[in-house]
């Protein structure tokens, strides 16, 4: 077993057969608030994003791996990695299941334990730092159930279209 995938899932580079898929994701409007989008993705952008997603991490800042079932290599979501600071061995990252009917079985935590094992063990990492609306209750669990501390609560930062919600800061410091 590699250092990307464990029993379950596995965590692979996007492909150009993803296309399709990575169109679907980011033009649902229900993930763009979790993900800070406003407007939808042409084929043609996500296209010339996959051209260049080979890029390595100390050049991009970034990296996005495929959430996939590992019996049956169906992609589940993606988990990202964001603001890589290498001089100060720190990342932020997110993580998104896309179906709803594949949320709540376990595959967001084992995709965020083997993407922190890369993190720490491969990349050196110090710390991994996610933001996380006040109000969703399941990703504050993930996290936290994963070592993550809540550090920081930034007030009315997000605006939910009627009002607005809290934001708030996580962080896993290895050691």
């Amino acid at each position: 077993m590699n250092i990307l995938e464990n029993k379950t899932i596995s965590l692979r580079a996007p492909e150009p057969e993803d296309l399709d898929l990575l169109y679907i994701w980011e033009n649902e409007p229900s993930i763009w608030q979790v993900s800070g989008t406003l407007t939808p993705f042409s084929r043609y952008v996500l296209k010339l994003y996959l051209e260049h997603a080979g890029k390595d991490i100390y050049e991009a800042k970034q990296l996005r791996l495929i959430i996939q079932l590992k019996d049956k290599h169906r992609p589940l979501g993606a988990i990202d990695l964001f603001d890589f600071d290498p001089h100060h061995h720190r990342a932020g990252i997110g993580i998104l299941i896309a179906e709803h009917s594949d949320r709540r079985l376990g595959y967001a935590r084992e995709a965020l334990e083997t993407m922190m094992q890369y993190c720490f063990g491969v990349l050196h990492l110090h710390q991994l730092y996610c933001n996380i609306a006040a109000g969703n209750n399941a990703s504050i669990k993930l996290f936290t159930e994963a070592g993550f501390e809540e550090c920081g609560r930034k007030k009315e930062w997000l605006f939910t279209g009627s009002s607005y919600e809290d934001e708030l800061l996580f962080q896993k410091v290895n050691g």
